[in-house]
């Protein structure tokens, strides 16, 4: 039964891996720029959804990070089913993983997390543990869930008011959904993932200042550290639920 789920996980996350590069390409883009229609070869995307689902002339060796980024959402799906097992909000973790990888991607290329992102995002983070928790045999609280969504979000925000050209008004709209799936384990769970990812944000900026390639003032992508960050606390609330 559980290598059967770490199989099944790794094959949803390769498979919605597959789809994340097209996907972050076409939303790297400044804020002022409409989305990216044709591929870096040239070709206009096509298919189901618009485009944003594969089909067309675009071939995927087109695109950047088309064997990585696969290969990282199989691995988080994998790592996550691991550590959660056979529990409702495993369903929650991996439906939700490969937009995370997504948002990590478009906030290293440009420094944006795009609103169409993270507003669904957090949304669906609330109604599917919401889901999970009328379902037999989940390992949290719905009401922590949602009331760690605020928390953070409003803690992050507070970050903004502070230090608006250190932290992004994108970085508290995704704290808003890191909040709501760390505050599903509680709040030891909400606190270790939130302090992870300021702690690898941190020190990802002390390493570029101490190499001279950022000043104190020097903009970096905080995104893809909450996403560790809160990826960190979900494993850890998985075991110690188990």
């Amino acid at each position: 039964m559980y290598a059967t789920l770490i199989a099944v996980a790794a094959l949803w996350g390769a498979a919605a891996g597959l789809l994340v590069p097209r996907a972050a390409y076409r939303l790297s883009v400044e804020p002022e720029e409409a989305w990216r229609d044709t591929c870096p070869a040239g070709h206009p995307f096509a298919g189901p959804a618009g485009g944003w689902l594969g089909g067309g002339q675009c071939a995927p060796t087109h695109l950047p990070g088309h064997l990585l980024v696969p290969a990282l959402t199989a691995l988080s799906c994998v790592a996550l089913a691991a550590a959660t097992g056979p529990r409702p909000e495993l369903a929650v973790w991996l439906l939700l993983a490969p937009f995370a990888v997504l948002l990590a991607l478009v906030d290293r290329n440009v420094h944006r997390l795009p609103d169409r992102l993270t507003l669904p995002l957090a949304a669906a983070a609330a109604v599917l543990l919401g889901l999970a928790a009328l379902a037999p045999g989940d390992a949290g609280s719905w009401p922590t869930a949602l009331l760690g969504g605020m928390i953070l979000g409003a803690f992050y925000f507070l970050l903004f008011l502070i230090h608006p050209n250190g932290m992004g008004f994108g970085d508290v709209k995704l704290a808003l959904s890191l909040g709501v799936a760390l505050g599903w384990y509680g709040w030891t769970v909400l606190f270790t993932g939130a302090f992870a990812g300021l702690l690898l944000g941190s020190l990802y900026g002390l390493g570029l200042m101490i190499l001279r390639r950022a000043g104190r003032k020097t903009a970096i992508p905080f995104g893809p550290f909450m996403i560790l960050g809160a990826l960190a606390g979900l494993l850890l609330g998985g075991l110690a639920a188990a």
